[in-house]
């Protein structure tokens, strides 16, 4: 009677979740990156995470500021970055959002 007991609060406790996930969705993306050459790169790397518009309301960052902000978010947040492509990404990050942009 107890594991019976058991199932039935288990299941009536993660009902709410399961109908509240079927209707989870994202929000419409309201801005799309910056072309420029690897721009592809960066829609790759950083979109499984956040959306352009999290990019794009950053500050006008510096080269070694997008270098400290790559490497943060593949190391501490495991974010797919290759060490061979942290250089190409930062280039376009500084390009497309640096300081003279």
């Amino acid at each position: 009677m107890k594991r019976k007991r058991f199932a039935v609060l288990v299941l009536a406790a993660l009902t709410p979740v399961a109908i509240a996930a079927d209707a989870w969705k994202l929000p419409a993306e309201t801005t799309k990156y910056k072309p420029g050459p690897r721009m592809e790169l960066a829609m790759a790397s950083c979109a499984l995470c956040h959306s352009a518009d999290y990019i794009s309301t950053q500050p006008r960052l510096s080269s070694a500021a997008w270098r400290a902000i790559v490497e943060k978010m593949r190391l501490k947040y495991g974010a797919p970055i290759a060490t061979n492509n942290v250089d190409a990404l930062v280039q376009y990050l500084s390009a497309a959002y640096g300081p003279g942009r």
